[in-house]
């Protein structure tokens, strides 16, 4: 990896107002990287903070080049608009990083149809849109990569029966992984997911899930940290892999997990979709910082 790996590379982020999405541009707005912040949120929510108008210019101010464009990933034509947009503005779309999620996790009895059509609009049929749109842009990149923020493929029904409508909408963005990588490997174009081990400390997760769900968590930079090494690699040779935040910074030589700790003193709390007996790289752990 080089110093300002990502100059000049155009991004293109879904659901990058807030959270994630938002901490992986800026990441590589460090680099002085083009981000497309693409995402509905262009007035305040009344909870949760960030606009696409704010993103940018938190990106700016990162030291990268920034487009905000307002976008509802379930919007066939809104979708193909947008890309053409982006590779017009910035002359092309180097990575595209499928960020855009809704989450609810009732139970089958629980959950409404209409809650039930939304997660698999945005997750699944979303990522397989928006990637099918940035192909045209991405096979014209010398390091084309597709990015999911999607977990491990697991069978396991320890993670269907409890929210059964929002796993399959969420496995369906990983089932885009696994399709995709082997469908463009001839276009040398990266297929990739990240999935972070544990709970990630984002507005949401103090909104909706308290401050001792926060403490318990890991800032948001190990994404980015995680997703910005996984751009700099050759796409030609990683690919189709379903990773972990920590695990990716393990294999770049970082050894110091505490520092992405919101509280040392706090034990981690596992993510879903994880298994409790996957192996910690060097220097991470659940437990609390002694």
């Amino acid at each position: 990896m080089t110093d300002a790996a990502l100059k000049n590379r155009t991004l293109f982020i879904s659901g990058a107002s807030r959270g994630i999405g938002l901490e992986i541009a800026k990441r590589a707005a460090r680099d002085g990287a083009n981000i497309v912040v693409a995402a509905k949120t262009a007035d305040a929510h009344p909870k949760l903070p960030g606009t696409i108008f704010t993103a940018v210019a938190e990106i700016e101010e990162a030291g990268g080049n920034a487009l905000a464009i307002q976008l509802d990933v379930r919007d066939d034509d809104a979708v193909v608009a947008a890309m053409a947009q982006a590779a017009e503005h910035f002359g092309g779309i180097d990575i595209l990083v499928n960020n855009a999620s809704a989450i609810n996790l009732s139970s089958t009895d629980g959950v409404d149809m209409k809650r039930f059509d939304l997660m698999h609009q945005v997750n699944t049929r979303g990522t397989f849109l928006l990637s099918k749109a940035a192909l045209p842009y991405l096979r014209k990149s010398d390091n084309g990569h597709i990015l999911m923020l999607s977990p491990p493929l697991d069978m396991d029904a320890k993670w269907f029966a409890p929210h059964l409508a929002y796993t399959l909408a969420k496995f369906g963005m990983s089932m885009c992984v696994l399709g995709l990588a082997q469908e463009l490997k001839k276009d040398g174009i990266a297929v990739n997911a990240l999935w972070p081990r544990t709970a990630v400390a984002t507005s949401a997760i103090k909104v909706f899930a308290g401050d001792a769900m926060l403490r318990a968590s890991r800032t948001p930079a190990i994404m980015a940290d995680a997703a910005y090494e996984i751009f700099c690699r050759k796409a030609c040779d990683f690919t189709g892999k379903f990773t972990l935040d920590d695990e990716v910074l393990a294999e770049a030589g970082v050894t110091d997990f505490d520092k992405y700790r919101v509280d040392p003193t706090q034990a981690l709390f596992l993510d879903l979709f994880v298994q409790e007996d996957r192996p910690f790289p060097q220097g991470s752990t659940l437990a609390a910082v002694k």
